[in-house]
């Protein structure tokens, strides 16, 4: 029985972050570890609602109410339990999870304050690991049959993991020099330290997961050989073809780079991969278009950096701080201003503006900004120029976080015979069976650049449905319908 008033007594209060002069001098995470009496407190304040709304916002399906009043009562072990039911990595989605299930905690209602969902749910499992409540389970006997997971990312290994407690050999293909995906080279430290993943990845392997590295299927491994070699195949190769602005005056001016080229490599330097980046902010005036999370890791690490200035454009206008009921009604996720921790470590935010051009020689000096109106009309965006509202800003680098079209083509794709549809994504049928027999797809692969809990949702999915594809007895859960998912979501 969860505590009643529980809400009434405590305010919703997440723990201090590191102070900025001290963070931005390294690559450690921005939150300290929070103490147990704060992290039952905000457990406390869940109500244990007759229909949980929560569950409305979570893809997972995470049993919230129960795992916060397990923490309310102090049983850490049981929590784990119920979190991990529904959730491979919930060390991951507590760290980079925007949350949709805060935005529907029935506390949330007219504008009021939700439960620190995603902090209990990353303090439980925190716990569980300094407590050894994290532990191996291999499969009590093979089933004799392999399974090939072409992409290591979250969706990739929850598939993995799924498969491999079900008694499956399954063997996950990386193509870079460590798995993780892009939670391992995208994502920067101060949001994901790397021991989360090596830790993990150290129970995927005692549970069987082979993992195969500095491996890109259709290039040093055929699909053939990969389809020798295995009974099924999960295609979890991510969305990372970023979007560019190829018809910009000045794009291909030096100091102009996609995102993506500017995270890579301090999170390679970070892990001691290399000694330094190419692509180095300090001392430069940096300007970031985009406005979403990628926009945001850019923002951070350019303050790490040291640069000289940094500024953020964002094509649409200033977003409200607080939920507009007649645009999005609770439980919906909504269109409200979002500060990430970066924010506060400094830079400027100009919104309702687009570059008309990148200015320079040879190398970028300024960009040309001029304010704009943004419209849908049948689903498409419709940008219009304010006249006479031109001007230029300095900027020594320019970073694209605009987000992304898909997956990559090449010769994965050309070996398997099978083309990206027209958002960029790998289409499948109930089954998550592509066209071609035997070979599957999950995560950002099929839906595109999504959320985590979406990616692992889908591994999840994808792995029942192999499961049952090589004859598996029983049902492995979370069996998700590709039909069923919102290709809008958050």
């Amino acid at each position: 029985m969860p505590d009643p008033q529980g809400f009434l007594r405590y305010e919703r209060q997440l723990p201090k972050r590191r102070p900025v002069p001290v963070r931005i001098q390294d690559w450690s995470e921005v939150y300290p570890p929070a103490d147990d009496e704060l992290i039952r407190e905000q457990a406390t304040r869940c109500m244990d609602c007759g229909i949980p709304f929560c569950h409305h916002g979570c893809p997972l399906g995470n049993r919230i109410p129960d795992w916060n009043d397990l923490v309310r009562t102090g049983q850490w072990q049981f929590a784990i339990e119920q979190l991990h039911a529904t959730n491979n990595f919930p060390e991951f989605t507590g760290r980079l999870c925007p949350a949709p299930c805060e935005a529907a905690c029935v506390l949330a209602i007219a504008g009021g304050q939700s439960v620190t969902i995603k902090q209990v749910e990353v303090e439980i499992i925190n716990r569980a690991f300094d407590l050894g409540y994290v532990t191996p389970q291999p499969a009590p006997e093979p089933s004799g049959r392999s399974v090939a997971v072409v992409g290591s990312g979250p969706a990739g290994l929850a598939a993995a993991q799924q498969l491999a407690r079900a008694g499956h050999a399954v063997t996950v293909y990386e193509r870079d020099d460590e798995p993780g995906g892009l939670l391992r080279y995208g994502i920067p430290d101060f949001k994901l330290e790397k021991r989360h993943i090596d830790r993990r990845l150290t129970q995927l392997r005692a549970e069987g997961v082979g993992l195969v590295t500095g491996c890109a299927v259709g290039v040093d491994l055929t699909v053939e050989e990969l389809r020798q070699r295995h009974d099924a195949v999960i295609l979890a190769a991510g969305a990372l073809a970023g979007r560019d602005m190829p018809d910009t005056p000045g794009r291909r001016l030096a100091g102009v780079h996609l995102a993506m080229e500017h995270l890579v490599p301090p999170n390679r330097v970070v892990a001691g991969k290399q000694d330094s980046v190419d692509i180095d902010a300090a001392g430069k005036h940096v300007i970031i278009i985009g406005g979403g999370d990628t926009a945001a890791d850019c923002l951070g690490v350019a303050h790490r950096q040291g640069a000289a200035s940094v500024t953020q454009l964002d094509l649409y206008p200033l977003p409200p701080r607080e939920r507009d009921e007649s645009r999005d009604p609770w439980p919906c996720w909504p269109w409200i201003l979002r500060e990430y921790p970066a924010h506060e470590e400094g830079g400027e935010r100009v919104f309702a503006v687009a570059v008309q051009e990148f200015v320079g020689q040879e190398r970028v000096r300024a960009i040309r900004i001029a304010e704009v109106t943004v419209v849908k009309r049948d689903g498409r965006r419709q940008v219009t120029v304010v006249p006479g509202t031109e001007r230029e800003l300095p900027a020594d680098l320019v970073l694209l976080a605009i987000g992304f079209e898909g997956t990559e083509e090449g010769p994965l794709l050309d070996q398997l015979g099978l083309a990206r549809n027209p958002r960029g994504g790998m289409d499948c049928g109930p089954d998550w069976q592509t066209a071609v027999p035997g070979v599957f797809v999950a995560g950002d692969m099929h839906r595109g650049a999504s959320l985590i809990v979406w990616a692992i949702a889908e591994g999840r999915a994808a792995a029942a449905a192999v499961h049952t594809y090589l004859g598996g007895d029983g049902v492995l859960p979370t069996p998700v319908d590709p039909a069923a998912v919102p290709l809008t979501a958050p």
